[in-house]
């Protein structure tokens, strides 16, 4: 018989007692963590993942419970949140309603049989907001997927750019230990999206980092409005938003909220994208990210591991055009024999562009082309 597993929880508290007290009244129902400080907790929930509740004292030093919780917002919304605290002034009980967003404040001592029910509760709304993030993922994202991949056929300078960005603000993503991070992955995907409202010459000047005349620059600067029109009147796009707008900004990652950490690996990839688009090498974009100071050097050491590894794995090589796959990336612009650009240097092959390419004539997919192949990549005749 398959055992069944518990669900996680974590009890905060200053006072070793009163922890061996929780552990011992949660043990048989839950798999009880402890920790005896705010900062302790925050590296138990960044080392053991699948963390559903966190019960947290109010009154400790340094990092007192609402400041505990409010941090547990901003880095694992999905987590709930119970204040189990001594002191039930009502402005401690207001302060920590609204910095931490708390489900459930209780008093102590607290009777087990009101400390489990609370739990019992905090579990079934952990996994509502888990299911509602799985649907919200598999719909929205999957759908944003298909409208980029549309796009980067229309607007292949802006839409291919968004492509790359994704997979490498994703990858960033999980090697700061935040996997499934969806926020940031719908931001990158929709982080070109204010310039389709821009013309296409304008957007190959951007994409190649061309000196602009003062009426280009005003348009490109008003892109991010667009996007902001475009998108805020989505539901549940709320953080999306706040990321986008926070990564248009040039300035360095201020703490570990979500928004910031993730504007901040948003930021980076666009900036390194751009690099690579203007024809820098990829120690060159690197070493130049690293001095300008504007990103934590940890944040720039993962994108140089990240970029150094697949970089290792890719090799050159040149293919008639009819034979490439999906995940090879162009080197070079291709254009028709009019002039008229396809797709620029830096463009991911996808299916959508295969599909597409059933149009071109016979002589234009014989013609060959520079692609990055990976191992895995496999032919067609």
């Amino acid at each position: 018989m398959e055992q069944k597993t518990l669900p996680r929880v974590l009890c905060v508290d200053d006072e070793p007692r009163i922890l061996e007290g929780l552990a011992l009244q949660l043990r048989r129902d839950y798999q009880v963590y402890t920790a005896t400080s705010g900062q302790a907790a925050l590296q138990t929930l960044k080392e053991a993942p699948g963390m559903m509740v966190v019960v947290s004292d109010m009154r400790m030093p340094g990092m007192d419970g609402a400041a505990l919780l409010k941090q547990v917002k901003q880095r694992y919304p999905e987590i709930t949140r119970i204040l189990l605290t001594g002191e039930p002034g009502r402005d401690a009980a207001v302060h920590a309603v609204n910095e931490g967003q708390i489900f459930r404040f209780l008093t102590k001592p607290c009777p087990p049989d009101q400390l489990r029910s609370a739990l019992d509760e905090a579990v079934v709304q952990h996994r509502l907001f888990t299911a509602e993030k799985v649907l919200l993922q598999e719909t929205l994202i999957g759908c944003i997927k298909a409208l980029v991949d549309v796009l980067a056929i229309t607007n292949p300078v802006a839409f291919g750019r968004a492509k790359r960005v994704t997979r490498l603000a994703t990858e960033l993503s999980a090697a700061l230990g935040t996997r499934h991070f969806w926020q940031l992955e719908t931001a990158a995907m929709l982080s070109q999206l204010g310039y389709i409202s821009l013309p296409v010459e304008l957007v190959e000047k951007l994409y190649y980092g061309e000196r602009l005349t003062p009426e280009e620059t005003t348009l490109a600067e008003g892109a991010p409005l667009v996007a902001k029109n475009l998108l805020g009147h989505i539901p549940r796009l709320e953080p999306v938003l706040q990321i986008l707008e926070a990564a248009s900004r040039p300035q360095a990652i201020g703490d570990d909220g979500m928004v910031e950490t993730g504007a901040a690996i948003l930021r980076l990839a666009v900036e390194y994208d751009s690099m690579i688009a203007q024809g820098h090498a990829t120690n060159v974009a690197v070493q130049t990210l690293r001095k300008s100071e504007k990103y934590e050097p940890s944040l720039v050491d993962h994108l140089a591991t990240l970029v150094g590894a697949s970089s290792s794995a890719q090799e050159i090589r040149e293919l008639p055009l009819r034979v490439v796959a999906p995940g090879m990336v162009f080197l070079d612009d291709l254009r028709t024999h009019m002039g008229t650009l396809l797709v620029p240097k830096g463009f991911e092959v996808t299916d959508v562009f295969l599909e597409r390419l059933r149009n071109f004539g016979s002589g234009m997919l014989a013609e060959k082309v520079r692609v990055l192949v990976n191992s895995s990549h496999k032919l067609a005749s």
